[in-house]
C-alpha cells in the first residue's frame, strides 16, 4: 500500500506541472463537445478566476498514514498558495508537534512549524510539492482543456446504470517537455455533464496502463462546480480495486479579498 500512495503522490506532482503547461491543445470534435459541455457547466477557468480567491478546508485521509487537517487559501492571479495545518500526520512534517503554516508566493516556499521557520531543503521542497498539488486537485476540472493536452474520444461504457462518454486525455511530450506521457481515462456523465471519475497511468513509475481510479462527488458553490469528495484506488494482483484514500473540501468560501502580502510568514 505505501507504494500506491508514493506513486498517488507522484501524479499529483507531475499533474500539477503538466497541466499548467502552455502548448497548442489537440482535441477530436466529440471529445471537444464533451470538454465544452462541461465547460458550459462549471464556466471554464475564466468563472473560477473571477472569485479572486479562495479559502477551504481541506481533510485528506490516508488510510495507511493518517489524516492531514488544513486551512487552504491560494489567489487565482498568480496562484499565490497558504495553508495551516492544525494536523499533520500523513504528509506534512508527520511526527512532529505544532502547527504547520506553508506558503507559496511570488513562486518561493516557506514553512513554519510552531511560529519556527524551518530551512531543511526537503522541507520547503515538500512545501512546494503540497501547495501546488492542492491547488491543482481543487482547480482540475477548470484546466482539462489546457494548452499541451491531446484528447480522444473512446466510446462509450455503462457503470452502475449510467453510460458514460470516455475520453483519453494525454499531453504533447515534446510541446510540455515531458519525458513520459501519462494517460487518463475520463468518464463524462451524459445527464450532468461532469466528470464523476478518471482512471490514470503513471509510466514514471511503472504504471505503462490508466488503471488506477479517483472517484468525484462535486458540490456547487457560489455557481461553480468543486469537486469536494474523491476517493481513490488502486488494483490489487486479483484486478480487485482498493480504497486506500479519502479528501474532503469543506467551508468553501471565495472573493475574501486576499492580498499577496497576507501569504507571507
Amino acid at each position: 500500500m505505501k507504494s500506491i500512495v508514493k506513486i498517488f503522490f507522484t501524479l499529483m506532482l507531475v499533474l500539477s506541472f503538466t497541466v499548467f503547461a502552455t502548448a497548442q491543445q489537440n482535441t477530436d470534435a466529440k471529445s471537444a463537445k464533451l470538454l465544452n459541455s462541461l465547460k458550459e457547466v462549471n464556466g471554464g477557468w475564466q468563472k473560477l478566476a473571477a472569485k479572486k480567491d479562495v479559502q477551504y478546508t481541506y481533510v485528506y485521509n490516508d488510510f495507511t498514514k493518517g489524516t492531514d487537517l488544513s486551512t487552504e487559501r491560494y489567489i487565482f492571479d498568480g496562484e499565490a498558495s497558504w495553508a495551516e495545518y492544525k494536523q499533520h500526520e500523513a504528509n506534512v512534517m508527520p511526527g512532529t508537534e505544532g502547527t504547520v503554516k506553508q506558503s507559496v508566493v511570488n513562486g518561493k516556499a516557506k514553512i513554519t512549524l510552531a511560529g519556527k521557520n524551518i530551512t531543511d531543503q526537503k522541507a520547503i521542497e515538500g512545501t512546494q510539492f503540497m501547495r501546488s498539488v492542492n491547488f491543482f486537485w481543487f482547480a482540475m476540472m477548470y484546466k482539462l482543456d489546457d494548452p499541451g493536452t491531446v484528447h480522444k474520444y473512446l466510446g462509450q461504457e455503462m457503470v452502475n446504470g449510467i453510460n458514460y462518454d470516455k475520453v483519453q486525455l494525454t499531453y504533447n511530450a515534446a510541446k510540455v517537455g515531458k519525458e513520459v506521457n501519462d494517460e487518463y481515462i475520463l468518464y463524462f456523465n451524459p445527464n450532468t455533464h461532469l466528470v464523476d471519475r478518471f482512471f490514470f497511468s503513471l509510466p514514471a513509475m511503472g504504471v505503462n496502463k490508466p488503471v488506477l481510479r479517483m472517484d468525484l462527488e462535486y458540490s456547487k458553490i457560489k455557481g461553480v462546480y468543486i469537486a469536494t469528495e474523491r476517493k481513490a484506488f488502486a488494483p490489487n494482483e486479483k484486478g480487485e480495486y482498493n480504497h486506500f484514500l479519502d479528501s474532503t473540501t469543506k467551508d468553501i468560501k471565495f472573493n475574501n479579498k486576499f492580498k499577496v502580502a497576507d501569504f507571507e510568514i
